[in-house]
């Protein structure tokens, strides 16, 4: 069972991959903030790199009116996920947050199996607006698709 609205989000370990990689802890990240959460199931992959965080890039000044701070998550380790962030031009204040293990991933409820495909443990693809730690709203994606946890889905639904 996934994790739901009206739930707080898991404290684990995780890495920011910015400029520099520093490891931080899931409670603290979220604490006293308004979050817009998005979770991709690979850096570097094509619906992920054409599309899914291409739309958050282009409406970051949208998100940053309201208040919601943009973390991008995947299961890939720090340096992958810094390395796709200056690839894609990210915005310094999109947060690129890496859950290497899936440790946050799992304790979410939100993995996905991609052994088949050569990809192991990976995240669904999906977003959720938090606040204070608090899931307010969640939209997980049908396998394949890219419809609900869009930017502009986000933004509308907010």
């Amino acid at each position: 069972m996934s994790i739901q609205p009206g739930e707080t989000l898991p404290d684990t370990d995780i890495y920011l991959a910015g400029e520099t990689i520093e490891r931080t802890r899931t409670a603290d990240l979220f604490a006293g903030r308004r979050v817009l959460l998005f979770a991709v199931p690979g850096a570097f992959t094509p619906t992920c790199s054409n599309k899914h965080l291409p739309g958050y890039i282009e409406h970051m000044p949208a998100f940053r009116e309201r208040g919601i701070d943009v973390m991008c998550l995947s299961v890939n380790d720090a340096y992958v996920m810094q390395a796709w962030g200056r690839n894609q031009h990210i915005p310094n204040d999109l947060l690129m947050l890496a859950d290497g293990n899936g440790q946050f991933t799992r304790s979410m409820g939100l993995e996905l199996d991609g052994s088949a495909y050569g990809m192991g443990l990976r995240a669904r693809r999906f977003a959720l607006f938090a606040e204070n730690g608090v899931v307010r709203l969640l939209q997980v994606e049908a396998p394949g698709e890219l419809k609900v946890s869009t930017a502009d889905v986000m933004l509308g639904a907010i």
